[in-house]
């Protein structure tokens, strides 16, 4: 196909009269075309959306494409208010884009993250028309991975992506000439402040530099104030709802990564057709050559196998679903892993692979870690946490600001602090793969009235050099100096690490400013000064055998 003709500016109304406005791209000469949408907050004209879909592409492979700028973003009307209208509008979009011209009827979405939860919100509205889904990076429950993460709050990330779109909304709020360019001028200055200063700032819901902004945060506040309002983006709990197949696509050092696994489990246990695709991406991925954090893995990693881009390997998955007599049938592999260590995809049958066994690693008193329970009667390693002075984020499953790279970092400078503990294995005679998810038992204390636990588990290389794999976030509330017992869920990893290397754990009660401080108070803090510093004691003996859990696959 050599031509196209595009449609700019195309008006697409709403239930309640709220007009949405789109492009749209077309094959030229008349036909019976699937039809493909995004719904998007970041500008359907934006570059971004081409890192992972170029649509040119799949209109020369005989797709209509529309682009659409959800409610209240860029050329859209209506308000500006995530999640809370993405339900009723997508379902009016897809009905729309079903009986465009040339359309066969069949529509499907494609996009990552926000627009990634687009396409769940649509499906589970349930509008005819929709025939697949093909959502990246997203999450499936708010409290996990999108607004809060083990009862902290995902600040890092709420800051963050807010004053970003908050930049491009102001001109259509701020009508006063005089008004705008300082609006403008804050938001830019607390933009590029965020990690000296924004993040710094308390409370941290509702965060200063959020509220001088004065427009919607991800969902965190509103979250705080009514819990309600979470179900406007949750996917978890409602997957029955949803009856199109999904090609799922996630990162091992995606902030989204275990909701991206979450949801493939629940559609395919519902017996509903689903793809799974995960590599060793963060959130954003831009041309990185397989450099991902510190480490590089290979130009192999950069698109998923059988494919030479991820546009093909989405256009392929959707051939099963939206043409013109297509059989439903996707015969490949349900799951594509890559597996980091070797660094090779891996094709298989499940996931969670059923052939992992739950192997306890645990924590012992002399700072080593090992497969062998404990049997001391009394052990515990102790310090101190500060939230004044908490413990820097270093790489992992995030989306920051530059200083705060995602992926697996040198964690030379965090292992080397007081308030950081550390465990290591012996050097390990043969391989070990790690594939599913990783949990954490801690059996642990604080003098105070709350407290966070954060557990990091990292690959030690042959020259001593720590990378961290997957860590976690537990807020607990307790009795002063009362030994508990707390769950920490590090989510999801496929790492093979190599003889010679070591796995180290730590231990510790900050990650900031990826999670808020707790203030280990009982009460809301707006003043450092009000900060209580906490002494914390990590047990690992007979009777309280801190240990994580390693999904161990047999060699």
């Amino acid at each position: 196909m050599s031509q196209i003709s595009i449609d700019l500016n195309v008006e697409v109304p709403m239930r309640d009269g709220t007009i949405l406005r789109a492009d749209v791209y077309r094959p030229a000469a008349p036909g019976s075309y699937p039809v493909l949408v995004l719904r998007t907050p970041y500008s359907r004209t934006a570059p971004l959306n081409v890192l992972t879909f170029e649509t040119l592409t799949a209109v020369k492979r005989g797709y209509i494409v529309v682009q659409q700028d959800t409610r209240g973003r860029f050329d859209s009307d209506g308000e500006w208010l995530p999640w809370a209208y993405e339900q009723q509008d997508g379902y009016d979009t897809i009905v729309w884009a079903s009986r465009l011209p040339d359309s066969n009827g069949k529509v499907g979405m494609f996009g990552g993250s926000y627009t990634g939860q687009t396409q769940w919100a649509t499906a589970l509205a349930g509008p005819p028309g929709l025939a697949a889904i093909a959502p990246q990076i997203t999450w499936s429950d708010p409290a996990d991975g999108l607004m809060f993460r083990g009862g902290a709050i995902e600040l890092g990330l709420n800051a963050w992506w807010t004053l970003a779109q908050t930049l491009p909304q102001l001109p259509k709020v701020i009508d006063d000439p005089v008004e705008l360019p300082t609006a403008m001028a804050t938001t830019i200055s607390d933009f590029d402040t965020l990690a000296t200063k924004g993040y710094w700032e308390l409370p941290a819901a509702p965060l200063p530099a959020l509220t001088r902004a004065g427009l919607p945060d991800i969902g965190v506040q509103r979250g705080l104030q009514n819990p309600d309002t979470t179900e406007e983006c949750r996917v978890a709990g409602h997957h029955d709802q949803v009856t199109v197949p999904s090609l799922n696509i996630g990162g091992w050092y995606d902030v989204f990564q275990q909701g991206t696994l979450d949801n493939y489990i629940a559609m395919r246990a519902r017996g509903v057709p689903a793809r799974l695709v995960v590599g060793p991406w963060p959130h954003v991925n831009a041309f990185t050559f397989g450099q991902i954090g510190d480490i590089n893995f290979g130009l192999l990693s950069e698109v998923a196998p059988g494919a030479t881009t991820m546009t093909d390997y989405q256009l392929d998955w959707f051939e099963n679903y939206l043409r013109d007599g297509s059989d439903t049938n996707d015969s490949s592999a349900p799951v594509h892993l890559f597996v980091m260590g070797i660094n090779q995809w891996r094709d298989e049958d499940e996931w969670p692979l059923q052939r992992a066994v739950s192997t306890p690693l645990y924590l012992h008193g002399d700072g080593s870690a090992s497969f062998d329970q404990p049997t001391e009667k009394q052990s515990h390693s102790d310090f101190t946490y500060d939230p004044a002075d908490p413990v820097p984020t270093c790489g992992g499953n995030l989306v920051m600001p530059g200083q705060f790279p995602a992926g697996p970092k040198d964690q030379a400078t965090v292992e080397s602090r007081p308030d950081v503990l550390v465990f290591s294995t012996p050097v390990l005679t043969e391989d070990l793969e790690i594939t599913g998810k990783v949990t954490a038992e801690l059996f642990a204390a604080t003098d105070g009235p709350t407290t966070d636990w954060v557990v990091r588990l990292c690959d030690v290389d042959e020259n001593g050099v720590s990378y961290n794999i997957v860590d976690g976030i537990t807020r607990v509330t307790t009795e002063s100096d009362h030994i508990d017992k707390t769950d920490i869920d590090l989510w999801s990893t496929s790492i093979v690490v190599k003889a010679g290397h070591r796995l180290r754990v730590h231990v510790t009660s900050s990650n900031f400013p990826r999670w808020d401080r707790n203030p280990n108070t009982d009460t809301e803090v707006d003043d450092p000064s009000k900060f209580r510093v906490a002494h914390q004691s990590i047990h690992h003996d007979a009777l309280h055998p801190s240990h994580l859990v390693l999904p161990v696959i047999p060699s």
